[in-house]
């Protein structure tokens, strides 16, 4: 049984929107998704209903500026004027709260994808005590420098256009970057998902440069929190992407991550690449391998 609600944002303005997905059978585990840049959580919705049929609970939010937590068109792609990263967490963190006292004694499991994964692992560095573990999908290893540079050009884009502007090169810094160098099959290999993809008008839209500029920021700290070693060193940690995600480097990045955590002392790290997959691994011809995956990583961890 699915069913939307609406809870109120740390911004303090927005109105965030929520679905979850009620198991009919006993809810054995509690799964929060955090979706990824310029898409929304019902594209999440065939994944959740495998998931509830195993008895699984999922809940997942629209961040700020994505899906149905958003006030008016302009606002598409614009998190908030100041602390725009800080309020996305907390967000996450106020849906938490709201699930654990519907279901105080399941273990609790969250999933991240691309741009839920930085706002995952920052989130696992601030908030990750009493987890039972962590998805971490699609995600990739940005250096400092680069984040740096973009954070700069953001606010010298703003200071003559504004922060609600939508810069093409801002695009092509990110997401232009990816289709130029696969084109626009960069994001999947299934050509019925990119079909579906570009005609969901929540979806594929253009972030503003605050958006840019405060996803940035959260990168940033997500780095210093993970050299920091804040995330709880005994929480499981699965990280799954496609082998050909250019997100993550190919498959590269995705190691160069885990293989951090690994290396910092963290006790139980998993990777897992798919091959032939890209970034929408969830949505590839073979996404019920994947499903399937991340039950059973789930269910060995709830025992």
């Amino acid at each position: 049984m699915r069913k939307e609600f609406f809870f109120p944002s740390k911004d303090g303005i927005t109105q965030i929107h929520a679905v979850e997905w009620v198991p009919e059978k006993e809810v054995t585990a509690v799964l929060q998704m955090c979706h990824g840049m310029v898409e929304h959580i019902m594209r999440y919705d065939r994944f959740a209903a495998f998931l509830v049929e195993k008895g699984i609970y999922v809940v997942g939010n629209d961040h700020l500026g994505h899906g149905k937590s958003v006030l008016e068109d302009n606002r598409r792609g614009y998190f908030c004027y100041t602390d725009g990263n800080e309020v996305l967490i907390e967000d996450i963190h106020k849906l938490r709260s709201i699930t654990s006292e519907k279901y105080p004694d399941k273990p609790y499991f969250m999933l991240g994808h691309s741009m839920g994964s930085f706002l995952l692992r920052q989130y696992l560095g601030l908030y990750g005590a009493g987890l039972r573990g962590a998805v971490i999908m699609g995600t990739g290893d940005q250096p400092e420098a680069m984040l740096g540079a973009g954070r700069l050009a953001c606010r010298l884009i703003a200071m003559v256009k504004g922060w609600k502007h939508r810069s093409q090169f801002l695009y092509n810094l990110s997401i232009g970057a990816y289709e130029k160098q696969m084109g626009p099959g960069w994001l999947s290999a299934n050509p019925g998902n990119i079909k579906k993809y570009n005609e969901d008008p929540m979806s594929g839209f253009k972030f503003t440069v605050n958006a840019y500029f405060h996803m940035f920021t959260g990168m940033q700290r997500m780095n210093r929190l993970e050299k920091e070693c804040r995330a709880p060193k005994e929480l499981p940690l699965y990280f799954v992407a496609g082998k050909e995600d250019p997100v993550g480097d190919c498959g590269k990045g995705v190691e160069a991550v885990s293989k951090r955590y690994l290396d910092s002392g963290y006790s139980d790290v998993s990777i897992k690449l798919y091959e032939h997959d890209r970034h929408e691994i969830l949505h590839e011809k073979d996404k019920y391998t994947v499903f399937e995956d991340i039950f059973v990583w789930i269910e060995a961890k709830c025992s």
